[in-house]
C-alpha cells in the first residue's frame, strides 16, 4: 500500500528567513525520523505561485501544513481547493523573544488557516504547536502520521465472518454496508461448517507443514490426543488457505458449540496460531472486536489479547482479562511458554493455557456500539504485570493508569460489551486520533 506524508511548509519572504530556513531544515529532519514516505519541498513555500508548483500532481495521505512564517488564507485555500484528506496544522514556537523583531508570526498564520478551514466546512482538522524538538510536537505527529496511515489500510482490509454469534452475543455483529461506509472495510462471509467439512477433506500430508508450526510453537501440545491433535491442525490449515486465498487479514469465528459437537475439536488452538501470525482473530464471532484486534496489530506490528474482563483487585489497582484459549503464543511468559490444554468446560483441546508475559505500557482497546447505533471507541491506559495463569485458559493482568474500580463501574454503566482488546504498547494517542480521522467519538477511561 503506497502512502504519501506531503510536508507543505507554507511563509512570506518579508520575516526573518534564516529563522525560518533553520526551522524548515528541522522540521524536515524530524518527520524524516518518523516516516519513510515523506515528501519536501527543496526550501520553504514563500509564494502562492511557489506553493503551487509544489502541490500540481502530488496525491498526499496527510498533509502536514506549517506556518513556517504567517501566511493568508490564501495559501491554505490552495491546499484546501485541491486535496481531500487528513491535515496536521503546525505553529512554530517563535524562536526567539528578546524585544526585537518578531521572526516567524507563526501562530498568527495558523488562525488565518484555521479559521478559512471552518468557513470551508473543514473543522476536522489536527493541530499542534511547538519547536521540531519538543517531544510533544514529535509524538503528537507521529500519532498523525500512524493513524492516517491506518485510516487508508482500511480502505483494502478484507474481514471475514466464519458463522454467526452465539445466542446472546450479538454485540458482535455488523453489516457489511455499515463496516464498508464508517470504515472502508470489506466484509466477507462464510459459514463454519464450510470451513470443517474442508479440514475433514485434509489428509495427514495436507497438514504436515502446520503440524510442524503448532509443535514448535505450542508446548505440550503432543500430550493431548493424537485425533485432537491432528483434526486442530487439520482447522488451522483449512483457515489458513481460506485466509490466503481472500486476503484477509481479520476473522470473527464461532466457536462455540459446533466445533466442540460436530467437528469433535476446538478451534481455539487453530486462532491462537493465526494471532501468533498477526492474524486478527477473534472468537465468538466478534466482529467488532476482530476489527479492534487488527487495528492495535497494525499500529504495534505485534500479537494482541482478546478476552473478556473477570476479576478485579482494587488493592493492586489491576483488572484481568481472560479467555477460554485463543491467545498468540508469542504472548505467553517466556519461563513457561505458550503451554497448551483442554477446554475448561468441555474437556477438549488444545487450547491455550498460560498467563501472559508482562510490559511497562499496554492500551486497553474496543470497538464499540452505542444504543443508536453508532460506533464508538473505548481507550485506557496501563501496565501488564507479569502474573501467572489466573484461571484455565489464557490470561493477563492489566494494573490500570486510573482507578481500576472506577474504570469497570464506568465501563459497565456505560454499557460497553465484554470483550475487549490488549495492546501490547502505548498507542492511545494513535487511537485517539484514528477516531478523529473516522469521526468515531472516543471515550477514555
Amino acid at each position: 500500500m503506497s502512502f504519501n506524508v506531503v510536508y507543505v511548509p507554507i511563509g512570506v519572504p518579508t520575516f526573518h528567513l534564516e529563522s525560518a530556513q533553520d526551522q524548515f531544515e528541522k522540521s524536515v529532519k524530524m518527520i524524516e525520523g518518523l516516516t519513510n514516505s515523506g515528501i519536501y519541498p527543496e526550501a520553504p513555500l514563500l509564494s502562492i505561485d511557489d506553493l503551487k508548483k509544489y502541490l500540481h500532481g502530488l496525491k498526499p495521505d496527510l498533509i502536514i501544513l506549517q506556518n513556517t512564517t504567517f501566511a493568508n488564507s490564501a495559501y491554505a485555500s490552495e491546499v484546501l481547493k485541491r486535496f481531500d484528506c487528513p491535515i496536521l496544522l503546525w505553529t512554530l514556537r517563535e524562536p526567539v523573544i528578546d524585544g526585537g523583531r518578531l521572526r516567524l508570526n507563526s501562530l498568527t498564520g495558523a488562525y488565518s488557516a484555521g479559521n478559512l478551514f471552518h468557513h470551508l466546512g473543514r473543522e476536522k482538522f489536527g493541530y499542534i504547536f511547538g519547536s521540531p524538538s519538543e517531544s510533544e510536537v514529535i509524538s503528537t505527529t507521529k500519532a498523525y502520521i500512524q493513524a492516517a496511515k491506518l485510516k487508508k489500510s482500511l480502505k483494502s482490509l478484507n474481514m471475514a465472518s466464519i458463522g454467526h454469534t452465539p445466542q446472546g452475543f450479538g454485540f458482535g455483529r455488523a453489516l457489511d454496508a455499515e463496516l464498508l461506509k464508517n470504515f472502508g472495510i470489506n466484509l466477507l462471509s462464510i459459514e463454519a461448517r464450510e470451513l470443517m467439512s474442508k479440514a475433514k477433506e485434509l489428509t495427514d500430508e495436507d497438514i504436515k507443514i502446520v503440524l510442524e508450526e503448532a509443535k514448535e510453537k505450542m508446548v505440550g501440545l503432543m500430550e493431548l490426543p493424537e485425533n485432537n491433535v491432528k483434526d486442530f491442525a487439520r482447522l488451522y490449515k483449512a483457515y489458513k488457505d481460506f485466509i490466503e486465498t481472500n486476503n484477509v487479514k481479520a476473522i470473527a469465528s464461532r466457536c462455540w458449540p459446533d466445533f466442540f459437537v460436530e467437528f469433535k475439536t476446538p478451534v481455539c488452538g487453530a486462532l491462537g496460531l493465526l494471532n501468533d501470525n498477526l492474524i486478527a482473530a477473534a472468537c465468538e464471532s466478534d466482529l467488532m472486536g476482530a476489527l479492534s484486534m487488527y487495528l492495535g496489530i497494525e499500529l504495534t506490528k505485534k500479537s494482541v489479547f482478546f478476552g473478556d474482563p473477570v476479576s478485579l483487585d482494587e488493592n493492586k489497582n489491576t483488572v484481568t482479562f481472560w479467555h477460554c484459549g485463543m491467545a498468540a503464543c508469542s504472548l505467553a511468559n517466556k519461563n513457561k511458554g505458550a503451554e497448551t490444554g483442554v477446554h475448561p468446560n468441555r474437556k477438549i483441546g488444545p487450547t491455550m493455557e498460560f498467563g501472559c508475559k508482562g510490559a511497562d505500557s499496554v492500551t486497553i482497546f474496543r470497538v464499540g456500539r452505542k444504543p443508536n447505533g453508532e460506533f464508538r471507541f473505548f481507550i485506557a491506559g496501563g501496565e501488564a504485570l507479569d502474573e501467572p495463569k489466573q484461571f484455565l485458559g489464557a490470561s493477563v493482568v492489566v494494573k490500570t493508569d486510573s482507578n481500576s474500580l472506577e474504570l469497570v463501574k464506568e465501563s459497565v454503566k456505560d454499557g460497553w460489551e465484554p470483550h475487549f482488546v490488549v495492546i501490547y504498547g502505548d498507542v492511545v494517542k494513535e487511537l485517539e486520533v484514528l477516531g478523529e480521522l473516522l469521526e468515531i467519538e472516543v471515550c477514555k477511561y
